[in-house]
């Protein structure tokens, strides 16, 4: 068993706060030192109030199955003897109403699209095998009651 930590902070400072104005602007500090600046979505809580440019939690949400998922491909690729050159993934995710009728994060789509070079390449049957095996190994996944979907693309 391992912890992980982050340090999430919000100052009102001098704003008001009681009329729901407030900026819902903060900050993510992680135990390596990386820094984030983060905010309500823009599509939940409308700008000024949120920051487009911050990273919002239903994107962390999304960015963190996508590279649980990476990590584990790129760890089961090197062991067959596959050769990554790049891997891309235009994640997404939907953010709608579950089966109790709650906001939630109802879907994740993970489209890698993973470059190989050297002489040992995977078939698009292993290809698709080693993105089900990844998926089946991230714990993020394993931790989440979301439909994550992968569709892999291979060249």
């Amino acid at each position: 068993m391992s912890e992980h930590h982050a340090t999430i902070s919000w100052e009102r400072k001098d704003a008001p706060f009681l009329d729901q104005r407030y900026s819902r602007v903060h900050e993510w500090r992680f135990d390596g030192g990386a820094v984030v600046t983060a905010s309500s979505s823009p599509s939940v809580v409308p700008v000024p109030m949120s920051d487009a440019s911050a990273v919002d939690p239903e994107e962390a949400f999304v960015a963190a199955l996508s590279s649980c998922h990476l990590l584990w491909f790129l760890s089961l690729a090197a062991k067959r003897g596959w050769l990554v050159d790049a891997y891309t993934d235009t994640a997404s995710g939907v953010l709608g109403r579950n089966s109790e009728g709650r906001l939630a994060m109802t879907q994740v789509v993970l489209r890698p699209f993973v470059t190989f070079s050297g002489a040992m390449r995977p078939s698009p049957d292993d290809f698709l095998k080693a993105h089900h095996a990844a998926h089946d190994a991230c714990f993020i996944a394993s931790s989440v009651r979301t439909e994550v979907r992968v569709e892999p693309e291979l060249r």
